[in-house]
């Protein structure tokens, strides 16, 4: 009996011996997982994209409009006071040619204006002498038919002969010829000053045609621009049509692309389209499509399209590689990395033997499979990934569901379940659960 105690005693020992041992293991165990050294990930920040790259055409910039600055008369080229360049204002003079013949023509011009003017002096002097002429002639008749209408009455009164009635009447009418007769001098002077005086208007016309023929050696910008050659030199003799510079209007500048026939109809005229120049690799341009071609190449199959890109920063110059891109109208989603699902492991697939199930019934009823496989389509496809939370220095991740959209080149559509800006894992070191603190990684992208 004493026996059986003492063995009792051994066995409950030995029991509290290991329950305490558990005990041990389970706290060490715990411990060890508190202490879990932080995973290292790479981390993406969630952003709005499409699935379907943009067709990027090239081009080369050129200005919007190129003019080329002429000679408009014969002469010797003194002095051309731009290079190439540089800008030059509407009106500036940018050149001058020899002016002595056209100086001297000018003076020409002048001095038959000032004689003819000179003529219309005398000729307006005469109407005035014929004018004065015209009033003595009046008073002279008047007397004249005053003396005639006295006489007439006297000699029917019989105070004077008849005959010296009738000389009175012969007097008034030959005063009446007179006063006629300074009339028409006035008439015919003043002829005169209106023949004098268009004759001053024609000579007046050719002074300015001359003076206007001077002005063109002086040789102005008809546009605002930029000097992109200098065809002459000082020096040169020059005739009329001859080329002396060459500006191009940078306020815009056109792109001019290929398209194929049949990408043709995603464009637009006024469309706007995405430009990048590899001179500004960090910025991007906006244009508008001013110009479809309606004649295509008849090998290439390709139709030019001319894109016109603003130029307020008088930054574009010609001749720069332009990279054109036309949006395609498909809506922005979040898109990430598939691999950041793959972090949480992949969604679980059909066993399969219901695979096989489900193959054997759409051979057995096309119409159940054809149901199958839209019933399937429409459930959306759900997945789990690893959000980054928390400050810099202990971030730790979150779990969190997403609903999957459509897949293409490694990339996934997120219907729902993430945000614009939210920082995901794409890459781990280790397996992660939820509340894990993580270590960012150098690849990690930095939210601005």
């Amino acid at each position: 009996m004493k026996a059986f105690w003492i063995l009792a005693t051994i066995t409950s020992l030995a029991g509290v011996t290991v329950s305490c041992t558990q005990s041990n293991k389970d706290a060490s165990q715990a411990q060890v997982q508190n202490q879990k050294p932080a995973v290292a990930v790479d981390v993406a920040i969630a952003k709005f994209d499409s699935l379907q790259a943009e067709t990027e055409y090239t081009g080369t910039t050129a200005p919007i409009r190129e003019v080329s600055v002429k000679s408009r008369l014969e002469g010797r080229l003194l002095d051309l006071n731009v290079d190439v360049g540089d800008r030059v204002a509407a009106g500036q003079a940018i050149a001058q040619l020899d002016d002595a013949v056209l100086s001297a023509t000018v003076l020409q011009a002048e001095a038959e204006v000032a004689a003819r003017e000179a003529e219309v002096s005398q000729a307006s002097a005469a109407v005035g002498n014929a004018r004065a002429q015209v009033e003595r002639a009046r008073v002279e008749y008047q007397q004249a038919q005053a003396d005639a209408n006295r006489f007439t009455q006297l000699a029917k009164d019989g105070a004077v002969s008849s005959q010296t009635a009738e000389t009175a009447i012969t007097r008034a009418r030959s005063a009446e010829q007179s006063l006629r007769s300074a009339e028409q001098q006035v008439s015919l002077q003043q002829q005169t000053v209106g023949a004098s005086s268009q004759r001053v208007l024609a000579q007046e016309a050719i002074r300015l045609r001359e003076q206007e023929r001077q002005s063109y050696t002086t040789i102005t910008a008809p546009i605002s621009g930029v000097v992109l050659e200098r065809v002459s030199e000082t020096g040169n003799l020059l005739f009329a049509g001859n080329d002396v510079i060459k500006l191009g209007d940078f306020s815009q500048v056109k792109v001019i692309v290929l398209i194929s026939e049949l990408e043709i109809s995603k464009v637009r005229l006024n469309q706007s389209v995405d430009v990048r120049f590899d001179t500004f690799p960090n910025q991007k341009f906006t244009g508008t499509v001013r110009r479809i071609s309606p004649v295509a190449d008849p090998v290439a199959r390709l139709i030019p399209v001319e894109v016109v890109v603003p130029n307020r920063d008088n930054k574009l110059g010609s001749g720069q590689l332009a990279r054109v891109q036309f949006s395609s109208g498909q809506s922005r989603q979040i898109v990430i990395a598939d691999s950041a699902l793959e972090v949480a492991g992949r969604p679980k697939q059909t066993s399969t033997t219901n695979q096989t199930k489900a193959q054997t019934d759409s051979k057995s009823n096309p119409n159940l499979g054809n149901k199958t496989n839209a019933s399937n389509q429409s459930k959306p496809k759900t997945g789990t990934v690893f959000v980054v939370m928390g400050d810099q220095q202990e971030p730790k991740v979150t779990a969190r569901k997403v609903t999957l959209g459509d897949r293409r080149d490694g990339k996934v559509v997120i219907l729902s379940g993430l945000k614009e800006g939210d920082r995901l894992v794409v890459r781990s070191g280790g397996r992660l659960q939820d509340g894990d603190s993580v270590k960012l990684s150098v690849l990690s992208e930095s939210s601005k």
